[in-house]
């Protein structure tokens, strides 16, 4: 594993070495696989993170599913309403506090991710064929050590 250079907090990274546009690297080589399959359903990467947040977790408010997504809340409410039009999601008012929207996964919703699974699968085994499930395993792992490390911060 290569080491980074000490910085004394004046001097730039090369940016092929700064993690910002390593992390982006890696996240548009990664979608280069997936999109053609999300462009023939007619789905974006953002609807198809909302709806894979939904099938996981059920219903929530729309803050959380923005978390999840990691979408921005205005772009959320488009996405929503796109999806909602297909028949893919179902938004509704809490009862409790009529200002939370509550969104969940319709069963039209559900046969799409049903529908999309196996060519997901087999787009990510392909991946791991290239990379090798042990190094995918570590790299999240190593992820989430980051972000867990980064929001102690916030």
């Amino acid at each position: 594993m290569t080491k980074l250079p000490s910085r004394a907090g004046t001097e730039l990274s090369q940016t092929q070495r700064t993690l910002p546009i390593a992390l982006l690297r890696a996240r548009e080589a990664v979608m280069d696989y997936f999109r053609p399959l999300l462009a023939e359903n007619d789905v974006t990467e953002q609807q198809w993170r909302v709806m894979r947040v939904l099938d996981e977790v059920g219903t929530v408010d729309a803050s959380f599913l923005a978390r999840q997504a990691c979408i921005l809340a205005p772009s959320l409410t488009r996405i929503m309403r796109t999806l909602e039009a297909r028949g893919f999601v179902e938004v509704n008012r809490d009862s409790k506090d009529g200002r939370r929207a509550l969104v969940c996964l319709s069963e039209e919703g559900s046969l799409f991710i049903r529908k999309l699974a196996p060519a997901s699968a087999k787009i990510y085994e392909d991946i791991e064929s290239k990379v090798g499930n042990e190094r995918i395993g570590l790299l999240l792992d190593e992820l989430e050590i980051l972000l867990a490390a980064l929001n102690k911060q916030s």
